[in-house]
């Protein structure tokens, strides 16, 4: 039976509502997650094809750690997966001259005893020769991390999180009324949800769901991905002979991946956009 009323309810099964669900029931509170779409649907932060897992981050430790420390997680999930939630593919970040990104990086990885190559030119074009590394001087390489198949995760957890006794709905919520605390919510078919605890996931529907506090504070911008077909009966481009890659640009980052899974060579630019 449902309870009447639940520890704790998420809004939001995306990456951060789904593994907060995950782990609020693994520690034997009574969760209800929800979302209005269903997880990692085509317009969530967490849908799509793929996200990079890196472990290179300049001085910024706190990525380096979280990275280093969600490790067993991802690999934990991709046994439980019937297709790789992680394909390791190892990381390659490229620079065209020495950065205190790249040194602050090294010093960090030495700190927690993360394994990261350095690779010069010459080495960089013996491993990969299906890139042009005119104007690149040296590559950052760290073995274990790669690429995680986003809305797989997602999906996959949310059926572990199931399976493990939480209970997921999908259904809309309406914005709570007021700023006093919030004991319950409405959704907006009609039905009450009580919890002692509420935790809202909604990346770029927070504003909408709560705009009295973060209507001014958020705004979602667009980042494009492109995936390329490779040449025809070409494996050049296949994780097995190219890592996922980050050219460090002087700081206006583009990414992107090897043809997983044959969706195609992908690239990106990590910047905000409109």
């Amino acid at each position: 039976p449902k309870p009447d009323r639940w520890d704790t309810i998420v809004v939001g099964a995306g990456v951060f509502g789904s593994w907060t669900a995950w782990e609020l029931r693994r520690r034997g509170q009574r969760v209800l997650l929800v979302d209005a779409f269903g997880p990692a649907h085509a317009r969530a932060s967490s849908g799509g094809e793929s996200r990079m897992t890196r472990s290179l981050y300049g001085a910024d430790l706190v990525y380096t750690r979280m990275a280093l420390e969600s490790l067993a997680d991802w690999q934990w999930l991709s046994g439980r997966s019937g297709l790789p939630v992680l394909h390791p593919t190892g990381v390659l970040m490229f620079f065209s001259r020495q950065e205190p990104f790249a040194t602050q990086s090294i010093a960090l990885h030495r700190q927690l005893g993360l394994p990261v190559d350095m690779l010069d030119r010459p080495e960089l074009e013996r491993r990969y020769p299906q890139v042009r590394w005119d104007s690149i001087e040296f590559g950052l390489y760290e073995p274990r991390f790669g690429a995680l198949m986003a809305r797989r995760a997602v999906q996959t957890l949310v059926a572990e999180f199931a399976a493990a006794g939480g209970e997921y709905q999908t259904a809309a919520i309406a914005p709570p009324a007021g700023d006093r605390r919030i004991e319950s919510l409405r959704t907006l078919a009609g039905d009450v949800l009580h919890a002692e605890n509420f935790v809202f996931a909604c990346g770029p529907w927070l504003p909408s769901l709560l705009p009295d506090v973060l209507g001014t504070k958020i705004f979602p911008t667009r980042q494009e991905v492109f995936f390329f077909a490779t040449p025809p009966g070409d494996d050049r481009f296949r994780e097995q002979k190219l890592p996922g890659w980050a050219d460090f640009n002087g700081g206006d980052i583009y990414y992107g991946f090897p043809d997983l899974e044959g969706r195609g060579f992908k690239i990106a630019h990590d910047t905000h956009g409109p």
